[in-house]
């Protein structure tokens, strides 16, 4: 009876040690965490997509708050919740954000199945990611969209689809959050994030292949050719060349579309602009105020 009675006591001495050092470390190595991050955290839509420039929505919490202690939470935004979510996390950190534009997803890429056939079979895992580490492709252009959708895959929001007709992605505007995701999964850099421009209208180029000329325009009917009368035509210095690649800056670009009309290859394309009148309804307008 002695021992059972000596064993309980030890047992219960060495739990209320352990316990009185448990306390002490909890106090002593305790990490403190500020109650706004979670409240933050709170707001974001916790999509986690890493379009912020974090690894999720906690990560993006702690630098707003931290942002909000050295007086600015310039720079740091949410895609997905955009201004309305950015404007709750400003009031609560009562901080003043400046109202960025909204962006969209863009393709970069025009080489439909008709104007960029196919020259080769790729047999191997059927994505964009191993069928590029293989240098290869199954058209003659090394630039353009390998068509497996990984960018599809990549989309949180169902925003992006491939189109069996031409073999190309093409965005939902009203999906799409401009999380990046897609940009990322992209491994030849043919997604883009633009301006959304005003009621959603926009001009770029849509071609990526450095080429030069005849080379490009072998691999596809609408490349680049990189030209350079887009450039010249350009009133607002938005347009330059590159590597034999034209590129419109969409902070530059004041939506004439004079660039859209002397490219050779229709390379650059308007989005959502109202479709031109015929010529004789023209016509008949002008007979009309006269």
């Amino acid at each position: 009876m002695n021992f059972i009675l000596i064993a309980v006591i030890v047992l219960g001495g060495i739990g209320l040690i352990a316990a009185i050092v448990l306390f002490v470390c909890s106090k002593k190595f305790a990490v403190f965490e500020d109650p706004r991050i979670a409240q933050v955290n709170e707001l974001l839509p916790g999509a986690n997509c890493g379009g912020c420039g974090f690894a999720g929505c906690g990560g993006m919490a702690d630098a707003l708050v931290k942002g909000a202690d050295n007086g600015s939470i310039e720079g740091l935004n949410c895609p997905v919740g955009g201004a309305e979510v950015m404007g709750q996390v400003a009031s609560l950190l009562d901080m003043a954000i400046a109202n960025g534009e909204p962006k969209v997803a863009v393709v970069r890429c025009n080489g439909t199945c008709a104007l960029r056939p196919k020259v080769a079979e790729y047999v191997g895992l059927r994505t964009c990611a191993a069928m590029n580490a293989c240098s290869a492709g199954e058209t003659a252009c090394g630039f353009g969209c390998l068509g497996c959708g990984d960018c599809v895959a990549a989309c949180q929001f169902d925003a992006i689809h491939m189109n069996p007709e031409t073999g190309l992605p093409e965005v939902d505007e009203e999906k799409c959050t401009a999380c990046g995701a897609c940009v990322k999964a992209c491994p030849r850099n043919i997604i883009e994030l633009r301006k959304k421009g005003p009621k959603g209208r926009r001009v770029f180029v849509s071609c990526v292949n450095k080429d030069k000329g005849a080379a490009a325009m072998k691999a596809c009917k609408a490349a680049c050719i990189g030209c350079g009368k887009c450039e010249k035509e350009c009133p607002f210095g938005a347009i330059t060349i590159e590597n034999n690649v034209s590129y419109i800056d969409f902070t530059k670009c004041r939506l004439c579309k004079k660039c859209v009309a002397v490219c050779p290859t229709k390379a650059i394309h308007a989005v959502n602009f109202p479709a031109p009148k015929p010529a004789e309804t023209i016509k008949e307008e002008k007979e009309a105020e006269a």
